[in-house]
């Protein structure tokens, strides 16, 4: 495994960290900022990274 791979942030269900290449969507939210929706590895919910 890579050890320079990217994280997207922690699973706010169980908070493990979330790999970049779990990611399924970007968007831009209303005030201009990214936003990001992500399966976690870990428990398999799809969730906002914090």
């Amino acid at each position: 495994m890579n050890g320079d791979q990217s994280t997207l942030g922690r699973c706010p269900e169980c908070g493990s960290s979330i790999p970049s290449g779990w990611q399924l969507i970007e968007y831009e939210r209303e005030d201009g900022a990214d936003g990001v929706f992500a399966e976690c590895p870990s428990c398999s919910e799809v969730v906002a990274p914090k």
